[in-house]
């Protein structure tokens, strides 16, 4: 396990897949998210079993909030396209339950992966993709370090419009290392 202040991180488990198919077929998840189809049963056990032979260092965790004694699992983050030799990592984060969104579930949640990517994995960089209309997304991102990049024009379409992919990214050397 990973522990922040409000959230925890933990690998995901076979009884995870059944939620993130709930999630992962909402449109209101998926408008952040570059999928568009529906998800089955099915397709997610195979991406679990998939995910099962990726390195340790990127197979996505869980992200769970404490509700009275228990943990609740509100979504899941983690690292992609690791290069070991120049120390760069991209990462990925939804938050899957609703009621729980706009409370700084997702900032807390990056502020972790951030710590967790450059404390433990010794990154020097990590950098992310995001739609330029997830402006929930790009304020947290900001708000915890991220810098603009650059852009992608046009480079996604959805809901019938062409929708401009931002590039952010954080070093090391600017995390102030929450």
């Amino acid at each position: 396990m990973i522990y922040g202040e409000r959230i925890r991180f933990r690998a995901v488990e076979r009884e995870d897949l059944p939620r993130f198919v709930a999630w992962l077929n909402d449109p209101e998840v998926l408008q952040g998210l570059l999928m568009y189809l529906p998800l089955s049963a099915d397709a997610e056990s195979a991406w679990y079993e998939g995910m099962l032979k990726r390195p340790a260092e990127e197979r996505p965790m869980v992200i769970e909030v404490q509700e009275a004694e228990s943990w609740l699992p509100i979504g899941n983050c983690g690292f992609i396209n690791i290069d070991w030799r120049c120390r760069v990592g991209e990462v990925g984060i939804f938050i899957g339950e609703k009621r729980l969104w706009s409370q700084g579930y997702g900032t807390s949640a990056m502020r972790l992966l951030l710590r967790h990517g450059f404390a433990d994995l010794n990154l020097n960089r990590i950098a992310l993709d995001v739609y330029a209309t997830n402006h929930r997304a790009v304020r947290c991102y900001e708000k915890v370090g991220f810098k603009h990049e650059g852009c992608k024009r046009q480079a996604i379409y959805q809901n019938g419009q062409y929708i401009d992919l931002l590039q952010m990214g954080v070093l090391r050397a600017e995390w102030d290392g929450e």
